[in-house]
């Protein structure tokens, strides 16, 4: 079955990458050939750019911008839930502010945003305000969905709040915030890397794709949007992986 998904996935990029090819070759006949340069030739471009200490740095503080807006993004959302599940009151006052942070494009909150912040830290706070109503929502119909007949079984034993929260709301919670990942960090990379290009930080993927652009070096533009696609897999792959031990190291038992 495994085999089956490999082989099928192989397919789908092979497919891709022909069609990719097929069109850098039509626009190549037709004199347009800086408008789509072939894969092989990005490729070779993006190993070049990665054998350069500048794409490592640049790309290192795209990351860790992202990473931190994450962090942030998930700490909040997690805060917030619990406070919105024990008080309605402020579920009443947050779900609307949520409602307008999920509407509004990423361009309007990054010219916002960089009038009260350095642009250093514009994409930080782009990726954390994309992100929070997705942990949020998800974390809240986590905590709601607990099942009352453990909880109510850990009264009886009178099991302490940490047990509690380790042994029934967190296995409750996981899945759910799994998913919120799942869906979140591609969704927080492309809107950290958007920021980027849109106010330019000194060492940045975003401005390099920016000056690519600009400079109408194309090779180059899809070069760097290739490694921001690889590096969004990569990463989503990694936490993923790292949540699911967790959640597969969790029982839903009380006493365990």
């Amino acid at each position: 079955m495994r085999r089956g998904r490999i082989w099928r996935s192989l397919g789908a990029l092979a497919f891709w990458l022909a069609l990719w090819a097929a069109l850098a070759l039509i626009m190549d006949l037709r004199g347009r050939s800086l408008l789509m340069p072939p894969p092989g030739e990005v490729a070779a471009r993006l190993l070049e750019l990665a054998g350069t200490g500048e794409f490592w740095r640049y790309t290192l503080s795209s990351i860790g911008r992202v990473t931190l807006g994450l962090a942030i993004a998930a700490a909040l959302g997690v805060g917030a839930a619990a406070l919105c599940v024990r008080f309605p009151a402020a579920d009443a006052l947050l779900a609307p502010a949520m409602t307008v942070v999920k509407s509004t494009p990423v361009a309007s909150f990054a010219i916002l945003v960089l009038i009260w912040l350095p642009r250093d830290l514009v994409p930080v706070c782009i990726s954390a305000l994309m992100v929070l109503p997705v942990v949020w929502a998800n974390v809240c119909a986590g905590i709601r969905g607990t099942d009352r007949a453990l909880l109510e079984l850990a009264q009886v034993c009178s099991l302490g709040r940490w047990r509690v929260l380790r042994r029934i709301y967190l296995p409750s919670v996981l899945p759910g915030f799994a998913a919120a990942c799942r869906s979140a960090i591609g969704f927080g990379w492309k809107a950290g890397i958007a920021a980027e290009v849109l106010t330019v930080p000194r060492e940045s993927m975003g401005r390099m794709i920016y000056e690519s652009r600009y400079y109408l070096q194309t090779t180059d533009l899809f070069a760097w949007t290739l490694a921001v696609i690889l590096l969004s897999v990569a990463i989503e792959k990694l936490l993923l992986g790292a949540l699911g031990r967790l959640s597969r190291g969790r029982g839903g038992v009380p006493g365990a």
